[in-house]
């Protein structure tokens, strides 16, 4: 049994952007703390390394509290607290008193300058060395236990002077005096076992942030086109997202999509995954309107061929795959329209009805909707409310974001508030 001596000690489990960001901070709040990063898998920071196409987005530019909290499906009440703590403008004044500048593109996503996460994952690994965090790699965690309860067994995982015994998946054990787990998020409720341990309640996972498979829809004939702002709504319901959409192999992808999916993540994973989706690929228009425009163009363009270009400012290719699904000859002049195939147009473009059966997720960036019960943890601390000493950080939460940044704010939020409280606890703190 490792007991680490006299020192108060810290183990965080999990190696990813709030388990890093929290050890790096409470070593360097609290001086006399140790603090130890337990990661099972070979590599650290890997959301961090493909976030964003490799560029990493760091957080939102989003500097209001309630309007950021308003983006998080799950979680807004709670991460509206934490943000009290520390917000997106602390994430950016962080990041640049260690030399890394942030900038934020049109959408509101903020990026390193360089266009580089690795920038990102450099600056984090620079703090693990300058205030000597010890991680561990390939270090599973198989159950956390306060010390003096006593082990699945009956073997006791008592440890004389420390809060919590942590036992590995190779037999070895160690002693903290806090733990924060921040391991992510879990796709299967049984992987929760060890936290229900606890005496923690878990909210069912379900995926987020997922694309929408169409098997058979002739418009994937179409994948790689991108159409800047689309708006998509679920049938039946009132989840609807505008946004820029990618048309992929398998069905529809990009921002609204995604967002789509986060919002509506439980209703989705109840309907099994098979639903309608009405898409409008010129949101500006309804279609009333859009009928009046291509009536007009019938006289501004009486005499060039309908395939000839895009008029309203469609792909080409979306343009051509429409006037072919509308039945209209690409050949014919604008002038010999009919009435009832430009109304047809009007309607396929301004509400275009979809099956969806399937999803596709990001398999390095999957994020879960679900996790640790709100209700049992302390905004203001990340502190358990059953079990003091254990604190949580990141996806573990029942706290997911849409895409854009967000989810990774909710991790450096959670990761500082736990190194705040932790250092605090320990004699430290700013």
């Amino acid at each position: 049994m490792e007991t680490g001596g006299k020192k108060k000690h810290l183990i965080v489990i999990g190696g990813g952007a709030a388990g890093i960001f929290c050890a790096v901070n409470a070593a360097r709040m609290a001086p006399g703390l140790r603090v130890t990063v337990l990661e099972k898998t070979g590599k650290l920071l890997s959301k961090v390394k493909v976030s964003g196409g490799g560029r990493c987005n760091v957080t939102h530019a989003c500097f209001d509290i309630d309007e950021m909290a308003g983006r998080y499906p799950r979680g807004r009440h709670y991460v509206r607290k934490a943000f009290h703590r520390w917000f997106t403008t602390d994430t950016i004044e962080w990041f640049r008193q260690r030399g890394v500048e942030l900038k934020a593109e049109e959408d509101g996503r903020m990026f390193p300058v360089t266009d580089l996460s690795q920038t990102i994952i450099d600056c984090l690994m620079r703090e693990v060395n300058t205030f000597g965090v010890d991680v561990r790699m390939h270090a599973e965690v198989k159950r956390v236990a306060p010390a003096g309860v006593g082990a699945a067994g009956g073997q006791g995982l008592a440890v004389s002077g420390a809060g919590f015994s942590v036992e590995m998946a190779d037999g070895r054990m160690l002693a903290a005096d806090f733990v924060c787990i921040a391991c992510g998020g879990y796709p299967k409720p049984g992987m929760f076992d060890w936290i229900r341990e606890l005496g923690h309640s878990v909210e069912e996972p379900v995926p987020s942030l997922f694309t929408f498979n169409m098997p058979g829809d002739p418009i994937v004939g179409l994948m790689g086109v991108s159409v800047p702002e689309v708006q998509v709504k679920i049938a039946g319901s009132k989840l609807m997202e505008k946004g820029p959409v990618l048309i992929t192999h398998w069905g529809l992808s990009g921002p609204a999509v995604l967002r789509l999916s986060a919002w509506g993540a439980r209703e989705l994973a109840g309907l099994g995954y098979q639903f309608t989706i009405v898409v409008n690929f010129l949101p500006e228009f309804s279609e009333q309107e859009l009928r009046d425009r291509l009536q007009e163009l019938r006289y501004e363009w009486a005499s060039k061929k309908l395939g000839s270009a895009s008029p309203l400012g469609l792909p080409r290719r979306l343009w051509d795959h429409w006037l072919g699904i509308s039945g209209v000859d690409k050949d014919l002049r604008w002038a010999d329209l009919p009435v009832r195939d430009q109304n047809r147009l009007a309607g396929l473009l301004c509400a275009g009805t979809f099956m969806v059966n399937g999803k596709t997720t990001f398999k390095e960036e999957f994020v879960t909707a679900g996790g640790v019960r709100l209700a049992e943890v302390d905004p203001g601390s990340c502190q358990s409310r059953k079990v003091p000493g254990l604190y949580f950080a990141g996806e573990i939460l029942d706290v997911d974001g849409i895409t854009g940044g967000f989810n990774f704010q909710h991790a450096w939020t959670s990761g500082w508030v736990v190194a705040a409280s932790v250092a605090g606890a320990a004699g430290g703190g700013e």
